[in-house]
C-alpha cells in the first residue's frame, strides 16, 4: 500500500465514489450511478485513496433514533461502505472507520449504526448487534384464531405520491414509542428507499393505506404448470391499533394468485404470529439487524433513561476516549467499577436487544460486585423488542 489517505471526495469524484462501492459488491457501476445519485446529496461521503486512486468508500446520513423511554438521539446512519477488489486486508476499511468516527465525535453525534454485509467485520470497530430481525414467511389465506378483532374500515391502494404524506404522518406518531425506529422527513428516506428498490430489482412497490396504518409491498409474479405461485414481499407495515394491524394482514393474505407473504424486517415480537389459528404456519428465521456504535459513551448513556447509577468499566480499543468508568446514567466517576465490558457489548445492550445477563453468560460481561449484573441488566432491558424497519 502506498500513500493511504481517507478524506471527503471532491464534487467531481462522487461518481468514482459510487463506482468504488459498486465494484466492492460486484455490481454494475453504470447502473449504480443512476440508482445512487438521488441519495448522494444526503450522504456525507468518505473515500480512501492510495495516491490518486480511490480504493474505498464509506458514508453516513444524518437522522435520529428512538431510544427506550421515548427519547430520541441524533444518529449517523452508516452506508455505502466498500473496498475495491484487490485492496482488501490492507487497512483501507480501518482508515475509513477511523476518519468517520473521529469526525462524528467532533460533530457531537453520540451514536452510529449500520447494517453489516458480513457479521465478522464491524465488532472490531466497536459495533454491537443492537436489534434482531425476524424473517417471516406466511402462507396466503392463513386463518386468524377465533376472536381476533379486525378493523373493518377498508384498506385502499393508492399511488406513491398520494401515499407518502400519509405514511410519514403515521410513522411520526408511531416512532416515538418504538425503540430502534429512525426519523424520516428530510427527503433522505425517499431517496434511499428508491435506491433500494432499484437495486433489488423486481416490480415497483405498491402502497396500501388504512386510516390507522399502511403497508408497502412488492409482488413477485410466477406461473407454474400447477397454476399461479405469486409472492408478496412486505417492505414496511405499520399500524396504530391492533385492529388496524389485523386489517392490513388480512388484506395481504386474501390476494388471489398469491401463495405466500414474506417480511424480512419484522420485529422479534411481531404480533402476526399470535394472531394465527396455527402459529406454526409462520416460518420464522432470526438474523442480526441494526449494528450500533456508541461514539461517545457518556453522551450516549446520558441520552438513554436508565435510572441506574451502576458503574461500568468500558474498554474501547478503537476510540480510546471512551475508556474509563461511567455510570449508566451517563456521569463520569472515580468509584470502583461494578461491571466490566467492551464498548461493543454495551452497544448490544443499549436498546434492549440483548441483555447484559445474556452477554455475561457468554463471557462478554464481567461482574465485579455481586448484584450489579442483575441491576444493570434490568435497567437496560425493555418490554418491547427494539427493531428498525428501515434499511440504509
Amino acid at each position: 500500500m502506498g500513500n493511504l489517505e481517507a478524506r471527503k471526495p471532491e464534487v467531481g469524484e462522487l461518481d468514482e465514489f459510487v463506482a468504488v462501492f459498486a465494484s466492492a459488491f460486484l455490481e454494475d457501476a453504470e447502473e449504480d450511478l443512476a440508482r445512487f445519485r438521488p441519495a448522494i446529496p444526503f450522504v456525507t461521503a468518505l473515500g480512501a485513496f492510495d495516491g490518486a486512486e480511490m480504493i474505498g468508500s464509506a458514508g453516513h446520513y444524518s437522522t435520529a433514533i428512538t431510544l427506550p423511554g421515548g427519547r430520541t438521539s441524533p444518529l449517523a446512519g452508516v452506508t455505502l461502505v466498500g473496498v475495491k477488489p484487490g485492496h482488501r486486508r490492507r487497512g483501507v476499511l480501518t482508515s475509513l472507520m477511523r476518519e468517520q468516527l473521529d469526525g462524528l465525535r467532533e460533530s457531537g453525534v453520540a451514536l452510529a449504526a449500520l447494517y453489516a454485509s458480513e457479521g465478522g467485520i464491524y465488532g472490531r470497530y466497536g459495533y454491537g448487534t443492537a436489534t434482531f430481525e425476524n424473517h417471516l414467511t406466511l402462507p396466503s389465506h392463513a386463518r386468524f384464531r377465533p376472536g381476533v378483532e379486525v378493523d373493518e374500515r377498508p384498506v385502499r391502494e393508492v399511488d406513491r405520491d398520494s401515499a407518502l404524506p400519509v405514511i410519514h404522518d403515521q410513522h411520526a406518531r408511531l416512532a416515538a414509542g418504538r425503540p430502534g425506529w429512525i426519523e424520516r422527513g428530510d427527503g433522505a428516506w425517499e431517496a434511499l428507499e428508491l435506491m433500494r428498490q432499484s437495486r433489488n430489482g423486481g416490480t415497483p412497490s405498491r402502497y396500501a393505506l388504512h386510516p390507522d396504518g399502511h403497508v408497502i409491498y412488492r409482488p413477485t409474479r410466477k406461473w407454474t404448470e400447477r397454476g399461479p405461485d405469486f409472492q408478496l414481499e412486505i417492505t414496511h407495515l405499520m399500524a396504530e391499533t391492533p385492529q388496524s394491524y389485523a386489517a392490513l394482514w388480512r388484506y395481504l393474505m386474501e390476494f388471489a394468485l398469491v401463495r405466500e407473504v414474506r417480511w424480512r424486517k419484522a420485529a422479534l415480537d411481531e404480533p402476526i404470529v399470535d394472531l394465527l389459528a396455527d402459529p406454526r404456519a409462520a416460518e420464522q428465521s432470526i438474523v442480526d439487524g441494526l449494528w450500533l456504535r456508541l461514539v461517545d459513551v457518556p453522551a450516549a448513556l446520558a441520552a438513554r433513561e436508565t435510572g441506574s447509577d451502576v458503574v461500568v468499566e468500558v474498554n474501547d480499543a478503537f476510540c480510546e476516549w471512551n475508556n474509563g468508568r461511567w455510570r449508566l446514567d451517563g456521569g463520569s466517576t472515580t468509584a470502583p467499577a461494578q461491571l466490566a465490558l467492551d464498548v461493543a457489548d454495551l452497544a448490544a445492550a443499549y436498546l434492549g436487544g440483548s441483555t447484559l445477563r445474556r452477554l455475561a453468560a457468554a463471557g462478554r460481561v464481567r461482574e465485579l460486585e455481586p448484584g450489579a449484573l442483575s441491576a444493570a441488566s434490568r435497567a437496560l432491558a425493555t418490554d418491547q423488542a427494539p427493531s428498525c424497519p428501515d434499511a440504509f
